[in-house]
């Protein structure tokens, strides 16, 4: 693998634990696992598309 693809996983990998977090913390924006599987999905797919 290159450098910028384990920097771009690194960051994907980041944002999502701190939605997860997030959501862990306040239970009413739901499910902490499903809030933070979308977001890594999300993000890979916009990677992906570049």
């Amino acid at each position: 693998m290159n450098s910028r693809l384990d920097s771009e996983m690194v960051l994907v990998l980041a944002v999502g634990g701190g939605i997860t977090y997030a959501a862990f913390e306040r239970p009413p924006l739901g499910t902490a696992l499903l809030v933070g599987i979308a977001a890594v999905t999300l993000l890979l797919i916009m990677m992906r598309n570049r």
